[in-house]
């Protein structure tokens, strides 16, 4: 994985040794407009290039009073913010290529703007070390973030751990499926955590059906390469509560029987990044060695098409005895993550969530850069907090009662999918997903755990230009809300 290192500074800018210098500058006609005094020149060289400082606007400027060192400003808006800044910065490292260290810095006022910038480099910094027979020109290997007071202790390792953790989940969805399959995942989730303090558990096939996990042999039957369940667990002493992962791990999609058409099978080696999302998410808890019990569990199939493949009306006895009938084979992550649902229901965590590129239907409802987010509302409003925190996008959906009977099968528990009713697709998914979380304990009449569904079917995957820090590609989305999500209080 590539992603720039991150150092921190208190020296001017202008006299950084770096191989390039950019400065995210507010609107300059705004009230929060760059002061400019220290930058001779600076202000006519914009005038002259019409650079206005319109969020994430970048520009490369010539200011040989100011600077020797090539020179490019980046916009950060009339009310510059985080988010903005986080935004601006990571458009400025995307473009900026061709430098091995660059210097950054905010010109405009807000103590934490440092902070902001630092991940907005990070995150815009991630190259994909790929299969191109000529490299492209390289972004930074080193960024220097300046500001006037020195960074806490811990804040850059923090940053760091987080951009670790997206790049990790970029890497694993950019490989192609024919080098990651099940057990290709399997072994890189373990060496991904070889030294760090987590146990881990892989369940082969002969495992899986010994141990009754039928939703994830169902779907990875049709398939040559054997699923795998994998188990990760930090669990650090005095741990003040415990957290739950249940990633999506479709190694590839193809729809099995209910076969894809051509168009839609491109890319579908992405429907394995809710799993990575977990993985990643879990490395950087136990980097950061945060007081949090966090177990991981990663529910890893080869959805395709042969003469053992599940068939449309096939039933399928999950983890936990309920049986399913297989309608459609293409709704084949809500059949992984049931088991995974159930294995983690049997540790009675305090919450669980899980991840998964599940449904089309979200980015029809909530487009592209929102993730479709459902459960129980206390859960659900804490995952959403720490969401605005991260700057990262989320709108919680309802899990509507009257929809419960939609997922009764004539002939089985349940129904894997509405056959013919696109109405509410999403929802149905969330709803087919809290039948398989369990209680908070053993009794009868105890409380459903807590629980979070992350449907990021829509914004795993940018297919479009790259804005902000995000390139076209995976995105990582959700990775740093999950991980302030675990921190708690502490990521406040």
């Amino acid at each position: 994985m590539s992603f720039p290192d991150l150092e921190f500074s208190t020296d001017p800018i202008r006299e950084s040794p770096a191989d390039a210098i950019l400065l995210a500058l507010p609107a300059l006609d705004s009230d929060a407009g760059p002061q400019l005094e220290d930058w001779p020149g600076l202000a006519a060289a914009l005038a002259a290039v019409g650079f206005t400082g319109a969020a994430s606007s970048y520009q490369r400027v010539y200011a040989p009073e100011s600077t020797a060192l090539p020179l490019s400003v980046v916009g950060i808006g009339a009310k510059p913010d985080a988010a903005a800044v986080r935004d601006a910065v990571g458009t400025g490292i995307r473009t900026l290529t061709g430098f091995d260290t660059v210097s950054v810095a905010v010109l405009a006022d807000g103590a934490d703007l440092w902070r902001a910038a630092a991940e907005g480099a990070s995150l815009g910094g991630y190259r994909f070390e790929g299969y191109k027979s000529e490299a492209p020109k390289p972004r930074a290997a080193r960024v220097v973030i300046h500001g006037a007071t020195a960074a806490a202790d811990g804040e850059l390792a923090a940053i760091a751990a987080a951009a670790d953790a997206v790049a990790l989940v970029k890497d694993l969805v950019s490989i192609p499926a024919e080098w990651l399959g099940p057990a290709d995942f399997a072994e890189r989730a373990t060496a991904a955590v070889a030294d760090l303090p987590v146990s881990v558990e892989v369940l082969d096939e002969t495992a899986l059906r010994d141990g009754g996990y039928g939703g994830i042999l169902g779907v990875g039957q049709g398939s040559d390469r054997p699923p795998r369940l994998v188990r990760l667990d930090y669990a650090p002493a005095g741990a003040s509560r415990h957290v739950a992962l249940v990633g999506k791990g479709i190694t590839f999609d193809t729809g099995g029987l209910s076969l894809k058409p051509a168009a839609s099978m491109v890319g579908m080696k992405y429907d394995m990044c809710g799993a990575a999302t977990a993985l990643g998410v879990l490395r950087a808890v136990a980097t950061l060695g945060l007081p949090v019990h966090v177990t991981a569990w990663l529910c890893i199939a080869d959805n395709m098409p042969s003469g053992r493949a599940t068939r449309p009306g096939d039933v399928l006895r999950m983890l936990d005895g309920t049986t399913v009938e297989v309608l459609n084979t293409d709704a084949e992550g809500r059949l992984v993550l049931a088991d995974g649902l159930a294995a983690a229901s049997r540790e009675h965590p305090d919450v669980i969530v899980d991840v998964a590129t599940l449904t089309g239907a979200i980015t029809t409802a909530l487009g592209t850069r929102h993730t479709g987010v459902m459960g129980e509302d206390a859960a659900v409003a804490a995952y959403l907090s720490a969401a605005e925190q991260a700057g990262e996008l989320a709108w919680q959906l309802p899990l509507p009662a009257h929809m419960v009977d939609e997922l009764d099968s004539p002939i089985a528990d349940l129904q894997n999918a509405k056959i013919g009713d696109p109405a509410g697709g999403s929802l149905f998914a969330g709803l087919f997903l809290r039948h398989f979380v369990g209680r908070v304990s053993d009794d009868a009449d105890a409380a459903r755990i807590p629980w979070v569904h992350l449907d990021i079917a829509g914004v795993g995957m940018n297919k479009g230009s790259g804005y902000g820090f995000t390139d076209k590609g995976p995105t990582g989305a959700t990775v740093r809300s999950l991980i302030r999500f675990i921190a708690g209080e502490e990521a406040r």
